[in-house]
């Protein structure tokens, strides 16, 4: 899998800050957060062309991502 935009893997782990990892709760939260634009402003079109998507079709793809941001290691 290609890596993850910084700006993707900071919105997941955003999400998950306030909701936690379990899904499908993370994915109600993402997309309740993406639909306010409560992360940088980005909403779900944004967040499309960054390589994420909230469409039902592509939960598979999505979910992928999510475990992949967290299965990589805390920086800072």
């Amino acid at each position: 899998m290609k890596p993850v935009s910084p700006l993707i893997k900071d919105f997941i782990l955003f999400c998950i800050e306030r909701r936690g990892m379990e899904w499908p709760a993370l994915y109600d939260e993402m997309a309740r957060v993406a639909a306010q634009r409560l992360f940088h402003g980005l909403g779900i079109a944004e967040l499309r062309e960054l390589g994420l998507s909230l469409a039902l079709d592509s939960l598979d793809k999505t979910f992928e991502i999510v475990k992949q941001v967290i299965s990589q290691p805390k920086q800072g």
